[in-house]
């Protein structure tokens, strides 16, 4: 083997042991942006995207921009700002099938004025979860996660919704179905930064992972953790049930990157 085809061999392992640990790059609305930045040697870049700062990690001596796109998101060109400078990429369209679902309780189509109280007030809880950015919790060595739960997928991300035939937001995580009281568990370490009982999600944590990466775990029987615990990969921190706005037991995950939910299977260990 020539020195060169060596080289090649072992840069096309490099790459391949970098994407292993990164989450499938899929510039679309609802997607993941991964850019390459520059070496590791260099002190970790400032990394924004439309003013929010975007998380970065280094793989195989080099930083990488890993950027949620909201589903919001039109295609075409987009810049994120590294270190005060435009680099650009570039997103492509995608179109997303519809769900109608049969909601037996009618509150949760047509909420009260009392429920629309509440549902607002939940609504700021959420997006302060969300639109957490810690740079204290350390990111995880991969970003490529286990299930949280295992189970059938019952309802991938990003369908466009419909609750007894009225058009609702399109569904922002993925559905998986088990049996009431299988454990949840952690696919990452991280600290819990919101739970409680909400209006349409039901029993509800939220883990912050660092730098942007927060996940969302819904519809829960029973919460076993709770706002400030420090939990492991792999810890339970609840069990799955049909709490909130359901039509069975499932849990309902949901993974957001500076400050927009995005496709949770492109995290996933096995797509």
């Amino acid at each position: 083997m020539t020195k060169r085809m060596l080289a090649l061999l072992c840069a096309l392992l490099l790459v391949a042991h970098s994407a292993a640990a990164l989450p499938t790059h899929s510039p679309v609305p609802g997607g993941v942006a991964v850019i390459p930045l520059g070496p590791a040697s260099e002190p970790r870049p400032q990394v924004s995207f439309n003013g929010r700062a975007v998380l970065v990690t280094q793989r195989e001596q080099r930083w990488y921009a890993v950027v949620g796109l909201a589903l919001s998101t039109a295609p075409g060109e987009h810049r994120i700002q590294v270190n005060g400078q435009p680099v650009s990429f570039t997103v492509t369209g995608k179109s997303y099938p519809e769900q109608r679902l049969t909601v037996a309780n009618p509150r949760h189509v047509n909420p009260s004025p009392e429920d629309l109280q509440r549902i607002g007030q939940e609504r700021v809880r959420i997006r302060t979860a969300f639109e957490t950015f810690s740079t204290d919790t350390v990111i995880p060595a991969t970003l490529r996660l286990p299930v949280p739960v295992t189970g059938r997928y019952s309802s991938p991300f990003g369908l466009r919704r419909f609750f007894n035939e009225q058009p609702r937001n399109p569904h922002s995580g993925l559905d998986i179905a088990a049996p009431t009281g299988t454990p949840i568990v952690a696919p990452a370490a991280g600290r819990v930064v919101e739970a409680g009982d909400f209006f349409f999600n039901g029993n509800t944590v939220f883990i912050d992972h660092g730098h942007g990466l927060i996940t969302m775990y819904c519809h829960m029987d029973r919460i076993d953790v709770g706002v400030g615990d420090i939990v492991e990969a792999g810890q339970q921190i609840g069990t799955v049930g049909a709490t909130g706005r359901v039509t069975g037991p499932h849990l309902h995950w949901s993974v957001s990157l500076n400050g927009h939910l995005v496709d949770p299977e492109l995290f996933l260990e096995q797509p």
